[in-house]
């Protein structure tokens, strides 16, 4: 099945990213995509919690959900929004950080809360405390599709393999890794972290990202990663997109899963223990 990864650089206005987004998905889809991915926090890309309160929305309010899903129906097409900032109804008034599988109805498909939160000093100028603002989720998502099972996971989940292994061991086939990466862990880890869990749980790993230098109306400028990737499932790096904005396709093959797994069947031979 033809594939798309959307490779883009969100500003802090979620008017303007849903409509940069449409029509990507609109190129993509004339291109032959079945199933397109976008980026972390496909519509806001921001330090400022002034600006954040500001500008997202609640999911039963939220524009670009909203705008995505009839995209997605007019196109009629999968669709994975890595993710969105989302306002919860928490007492303490932090935000979800919330992926979303779109089926080709427009219907939601799955729901999946980013778990793992980046609470991390990556540099003596580069400090990041997710939580301040985030709440983190509590469940592992598969979402169920024509093409496969898909295991939803958002970013900075990708250092913690027990959830990639729980979720192949439940049966997801592609592992999604939606992301805003720091160019500093990015150029670091990134793909050695997402080539290790294809190949320890024999799965495809798509990656879209942010990239660049991100635009904004309002607190500190934030710079990410980009080389947004597709890992398949024996560990070959398929897509790297460098760090330019853009679409970027490849071929979705189910019969490699089934290969890599024939080949060294590791998720069979886990074996539970004690200790240390």
């Amino acid at each position: 099945m033809k594939t798309a990864l959307l490779q883009i650089t969100s500003s802090d206005d979620p008017a303007e990213n849903l409509d940069m987004v449409r029509a990507m998905m609109a190129e993509a889809a004339n291109q032959g995509a079945r199933f397109i991915l976008t980026p972390e926090v496909t519509n806001c890309v921001s330090t400022s919690t002034t600006r954040q309160r500001e500008v997202l929305q609640h999911e039963e309010d939220d524009n670009t959900l909203a705008g995505l899903q009839v995209q997605a129906k007019s196109l009629g097409v999968w669709l994975l929004i890595g993710s969105l900032a989302i306002k919860t109804h928490d007492a303490d008034g932090r935000f979800a950080n919330r992926s979303f599988m779109i089926g080709p109805k427009g219907q939601i498909v799955a729901r999946y809360d980013k778990i793992h939160m980046f609470d991390v000093q990556v540099s003596e100028s580069e400090t990041f405390r997710e939580s301040k603002n985030y709440r983190p989720g509590d469940q592992a998502v598969i979402a169920e599709t024509d093409f496969g099972k898909v295991g939803l996971t958002v970013c900075y989940d990708i250092r913690f393999p027990h959830l990639y292994a729980a979720l192949a061991q439940a049966g997801a086939q592609i592992l999604t890794v939606p992301a805003a990466f720091s160019p500093v862990t990015g150029a670091a880890h990134w793909e050695s972290l997402l080539r290790a869990r294809a190949i320890e749980n024999g799965c495809w790993v798509l990656a879209p990202a942010q990239t660049g230098e991100h635009p904004k109306t309002r607190g500190k400028t934030r710079y990410t990663y980009g080389h947004s990737m597709v890992v398949a499932p024996w560990g070959e790096v398929v897509i790297d997109a460098g760090i330019d904005p853009g679409i970027h396709f490849f071929d979705l093959d189910d019969s490699s899963v089934t290969e890599a797994r024939r080949r060294v069947p590791s998720l069979t031979h886990a074996r539970s223990f004690d200790g240390p």
